[in-house]
């Protein structure tokens, strides 16, 4: 039997949290949600781990870059999908090299999220 997939949505916006996780249910993939980048890196520090990360860019308290470097440097292997809203490409450069495996802009689509899947299983 497969194990169930799961992931953990970080996105401070209420619309993008319900896209994220109707794509994730639509796919019977556990989700959670956080609305910043510290609760993600909070989340983790209690000992949970997930198999995807989406990972907004442009958050309060905590932004994608930072939590995805904190993250990476925690020793996190999950695949990280930043999701962002047209960043310039330099911002996109520097969210990617913080640690990301995948790189999507908004809005998520069934299509993207297949894509970023795709990785997920050729990698696990």
């Amino acid at each position: 039997m497969e194990k169930t997939l799961t992931a953990l949505v970080v996105d401070d916006g209420l619309v993008n949290q319900m896209i994220h996780r109707r794509l994730l249910d639509a796919l019977g993939i556990q989700n959670q949600v956080v609305g910043n980048g510290k609760e993600a890196v909070d989340v983790h520090s209690s000992g949970k781990s997930f198999d995807l990360i989406l990972m907004d860019k442009d958050m309060p308290v905590m932004n994608g870059i930072e939590a995805t470097r904190k993250l990476r440097a925690m020793g996190i292997r999950s695949l990280i999908a930043g999701v962002s809203a047209g960043s310039e490409e330099q911002e996109k450069q520097e969210f990617i090299e913080a640690g990301l495996d995948d790189y999507q802009e908004k809005p998520l689509s069934t299509t993207k999220l297949a894509s970023i899947l795709h990785k997920l299983k050729k990698d696990g």
